[in-house]
């Protein structure tokens, strides 16, 4: 069985890392489409996301109680922040140090070269009636070790869901981190699995859902309905144009230079700041229409130092609103 549905351009050509996108906008320099500095943000609340480093981390491993003490009360419905939340620090330092519990999960330690185990992320939402914006801005931190990605300083990710994929709602982007994937426990020699649903899979086990692949009529349908995560991301270099990419997650991770997606940033005094965003209703069935009254998942990711894969630094899951309502963020219009 195949997974590559033929529905757009949006098919990967090349590991995700490695994608060249277009420059929207250089850091620093005159702004193009989507004047986000339009937004007066001064008046818009800001909310610090602890990100920590997940290490080999998967879906799988949280639902093993063996491997996560929470399991039990994870398959009970507990979502990752209901237990977690306020321990993101502690967390990714015993993973990047390799010690204690940590060390199951980490079999690189990073934190001699200089890898925080978390990293503050500053978060600022807000839309103008036609598009979302979101405005992160985070220090770069003082590490010395690998680098992985030289084509990238920096990479910073939203990842969007409407509540269509359950894992997303119970915990992030965990809902498409598995254990086969690149770089993870059960990463198969040669596979080059990327992030992917669970959904289009026919089974999985502990290892993860692996090439047991949904027929492509069963993944078209999957797709019509939503069944997918929607991210946007931008790629930062300390003297060049921001990259954005968009794209989404299903039994693969589709990836296609921005189309909607705009990226803006400019890097001073070891600082980052970025502002990424997207119309409300950006249309083509790879977005998420967003809208006023509903509730919808996010989740945040930043690739510091030119690592890549899953030495980046995460968080847990928190929720997104228009004009008002009960959730993480209320993106309120300006």
């Amino acid at each position: 069985m195949t997974t590559r549905p033929n529905n757009d351009s949006s098919r990967p050509r090349a590991r995700c890392g490695k994608l060249v996108s277009t420059a929207i906008v250089a850091a620093g320099f005159a702004l193009a489409a989507a004047p986000a500095m339009a937004v007066n943000w001064g008046a818009v609340d800001s909310k610090t996301v602890v990100l920590f480093s997940p290490g080999q981390a998967s879906f799988e491993w949280s639902m093993t109680q063996t491997d996560h003490s929470g399991a039990q009360r994870f398959r009970e419905g507990r979502n990752c922040m209901y237990c977690h939340d306020g321990e993101q620090r502690d967390i990714g330092d015993l993973i990047v140090a390799a010690e204690g519990r940590g060390a199951q999960l980490e079999p690189k330690p990073m934190a001699a070269a200089g890898k925080p185990g978390a990293i503050d992320l500053d978060v600022q939402t807000a839309h103008d009636g036609d598009r979302l914006y979101f405005r992160l801005q985070w220090r770069e931190a003082a590490y010395d070790g690998e680098k992985m990605d030289p084509d990238n300083a920096a990479r910073v990710t939203v990842m969007l869901d409407d509540g269509t994929v359950r894992e997303a709602t119970r915990a992030g982007c965990w809902g498409a981190c598995h254990d086969d994937a690149m770089g993870m426990a059960s990463d198969p020699s040669g596979a080059d699995l990327t992030k992917y649903l669970f959904a289009s899979r026919t089974g999985a086990t502990r290892s993860g859902g692996g090439e047991n692949y949904k027929p492509d009529a069963e993944i078209q349908d999957l797709f019509g309905k939503g069944m997918f995560l929607e991210y946007w991301q931008a790629r930062l270099q300390h003297d060049s144009a921001a990259q954005a990419v968009e794209g989404y997650i299903l039994e693969k991770r589709h990836e296609r230079e921005a189309q909607n997606v705009s990226a803006e940033a400019e890097y001073a005094d070891g600082a980052w700041t970025v502002v990424l965003s997207r119309p409300l209703k950006a249309g083509g069935g790879q977005h998420k229409d967003l809208e006023p009254g509903k509730n919808y998942n996010i989740g945040f990711a930043v690739h510091n130092n030119f690592t890549d894969h899953r030495f980046h630094h995460v968080s847990l899951e928190y929720t997104l609103a228009l004009d008002g309502g009960e959730a993480s963020f209320i993106a309120r219009r300006q």
